[in-house]
């Protein structure tokens, strides 16, 4: 049985990340965004060319923020930094209408690999770059993509303070890390969010979505909604989706919500309908019981 909080009703619309930056609690993921429609999707999607209907990504966007989205997340290793330009070409400039989070420290050299690389100062060349494909003077949000272990993660981090102190960067994150990685790095510098793969039916980090929300630190779920088999006809989230009038989706996402005060699922689509369908779980109230019983379904 997962040990998780269920002590309110209602859950908060937004989070303040890094302490001054208010964030809606259901942010979009850019990942979808690439590649053409005969290309896998998925976990298996290659993420490595720019969209094929690129007037279709930006209205995407751009209805992301009608809709009330605010935090957007970007890499500059998806399709070799198209998915920054393509943020940009979108958003720019973004005021307080919205803030970017994007991410550095992977390479990519072919379509099928994505290679850490923690080299302080690659890790400042790609952040310049990310700022010229964005079109800003300051990242609200930089994370290291991944840690590379041929490095310390005090130089790693180190790196990502110097472009702070440059004022280049609002807020540090990493992604993918263990609780041990996590105070590590707290000993370089104070970290306002970790994205690690979170959902109904991938809970491995438990204790980091514990340990960030003890520490005031935002946890970015990425992939979300994990349906299959899991939210299927007669599924546990399927009946508790029907008892609430929502969709899986919308209940899987509302679990998230309810789970920690400091979760802002970042779920991606390609979709308008899809897109809207996700906002409207920030909506979506569920019952302790209702909480439970999908928390049980590890």
């Amino acid at each position: 049985m997962t040990n998780t909080n269920t002590n309110s009703k209602t859950t908060s619309s937004t989070f303040n990340l890094g302490g001054d930056l208010p964030v809606s609690r259901i942010g979009y993921g850019t990942m979808r965004l690439a590649d053409g429609p005969d290309d896998p999707g998925g976990a298996s999607a290659p993420i490595w060319t720019p969209p094929a209907d690129r007037a279709a990504a930006i209205a995407l966007l751009r209805e992301a923020v009608e809709l009330g989205v605010n935090l957007v997340d970007t890499a500059d290793a998806y399709a070799l930094g198209a998915g920054e330009e393509l943020v940009a070409e979108a958003l720019h400039p973004y005021g307080d209408a919205v803030a970017v989070s994007t991410k550095v420290g992977v390479l990519r050299p072919s379509p099928t690999e994505w290679v850490p690389l923690g080299h302080p100062s690659y890790l400042r060349q790609q952040a310049e770059l990310s700022l010229r494909r964005l079109r800003t003077d300051r990242i609200d949000l930089l994370h290291l993509h991944r840690l590379d272990p041929a490095y310390p993660i005090a130089d790693q981090v180190g790196a990502l303070v110097q472009l702070q102190q440059e004022g280049k960067v609002r807020h540090i994150g990493l992604s993918e890390v263990t609780v041990e990685q996590l105070e590590e790095a707290r000993r370089t510098a104070p970290i306002a969010a970790v994205q690690n793969l979170y959902n109904l039916a991938a809970r491995d980090h438990e204790d980091v979505v514990d340990h960030t929300a003890a520490h005031g630190i935002a946890f970015l779920p990425f992939f979300p909604v994990a349906m299959g088999g899991h939210a299927g006809l007669g599924s546990p989230v399927g009946a508790v989706a029907a008892e609430l009038g929502v969709t899986p989706a919308q209940a899987a996402l509302a679990w998230l919500l309810r789970r920690s005060p400091n979760l802002v699922p970042i779920p991606g689509t390609g979709s308008t309908a899809h897109l809207a369908e996700n906002m409207g779980a920030l909506g979506v109230e569920m019952s302790a019981d209702q909480f439970q019983r999908l928390a049980d379904t590890a």
